[in-house]
């Protein structure tokens, strides 16, 4: 069994590390890996198709040359955080006028469909996972920095980062039940977006060290209650 982990650069495996942005080796794919086989999924190869800057446009135009070429059995869909960030040049330039998103939520969700689809076209299953929490001051913070204060004007204006973020995780969510897929819901818990903020760099949306474990496990767990992995596999610990 082959499982391609497909997305953006939580998926690549992007950290804030003191001041700039660094690739690391125990990305959640990687960790993903360690878990199957510590669990004696020995047939189990994970693949790490993350890119940096990846939204669902981009995702939707790479499938067959980054995805499918990998033969997957499942696909896991990591995207949508780039989708609904802005053009913070322009909002800077423009406070008072209005911008949309790099993706619009509309086409956001066509986009998803349409991978969705692909992905069943080559016989893969596709798994999706939710939108992971970020933390808006810090995410704010950061984008002060390199921006300036005055954005500060228009993202009250439009109800604040994270009000976008979550519009697009309730659409995804609602596009995931409309096409009857399978999800990895990262918000599924009471007091999981607290958790989570504990686990991001300090530009409030890339994870930590700690929280790229925490995501491969769970992961690793939704795979299971999913029942997706060989039933064959001589599973002797799979909560580690």
């Amino acid at each position: 069994m082959r499982i391609v982990c497909a997305g953006d650069s939580l998926t690549r495996g992007v950290s804030f590390i003191r001041g700039r942005l660094r690739i690391v080796r125990d990305n959640y794919p990687n960790l993903l890996q360690t878990r199957l086989q510590t669990a004696a999924y020995d047939g189990v190869e994970v693949k790490n198709c993350g890119a940096f800057n990846d939204n669902s446009g981009s995702l939707l135009n790479r499938l067959q040359k980054d995805v499918f070429a990998e033969h997957p059995d499942i696909v896991l869909i990591e995207i949508g955080a780039n989708d609904c960030d802005f053009r913070w040049n322009e909002v800077a330039e423009a406070p008072d006028v209005e911008h949309v998103p790099y993706v619009p939520l509309d086409r956001y969700v066509s986009n998803l469909k349409h991978i969705v689809k692909g992905v069943h076209s080559i016989g893969a299953k596709p798994i999706v996972l939710t939108l992971l929490p970020l933390d808006p001051v810090r995410y704010y913070h950061h984008l002060s920095v390199r921006f300036g204060k005055q954005i500060a004007h228009w993202i009250a204006r439009c109800g604040g980062i994270e009000y976008w973020h979550n519009q697009y995780d309730k659409a995804l969510r609602g596009c995931l039940d409309d096409l009857h897929i399978d999800r990895i819901d990262v918000r599924a818990h009471d007091g999981q977006v607290a958790t989570w903020r504990t686990m991001l760099s300090d530009d409030g949306i890339h994870l930590t060290s700690t929280g790229y474990q925490y995501l491969s496990r769970m992961v690793f767990s939704a795979l299971e209650d999913l029942g997706v992995l060989p039933s064959t596999a001589r599973v002797t610990s799979s909560r580690g």
